[in-house]
């Protein structure tokens, strides 16, 4: 799993690129704070050799937690800035610290 930050110096945003791979899925998204836990608002692409690939624009100054989707289940980012108890879902996610 991979996580990639790019930020804009022109405006209040990072470009991040949430990726993994997962051969065997068919369906991937991240889902989080950052885009009301909307599946398909943080649909990712399938590429060639299996890895699911998004980027997106966040915008900077706060902290975001979020989980991967895939194929229905939830799985957190190994490569988080930080992870975090939610109460609601009664399990850790991943943060993301812009």
């Amino acid at each position: 799993m991979a996580l990639k930050k790019q930020f804009i110096k022109t405006k209040p945003v990072a470009k991040v690129t949430f990726s993994f791979e997962a051969k065997e899925a068919t369906v991937a998204s991240v889902i989080g704070d950052f885009n009301n836990w909307d599946p398909k608002a943080g649909e990712l692409g399938k590429l060639k050799n299996g890895t699911f690939k998004g980027t997106f624009e966040v915008p900077t100054g706060a902290s975001y937690e979020f989980k991967y989707l895939i194929d229905g289940a939830y799985v957190n980012e190994s490569e988080a800035d930080a992870f975090q108890f939610n109460a609601f879902a009664g399990a850790e996610n991943s943060v993301l610290a812009l």
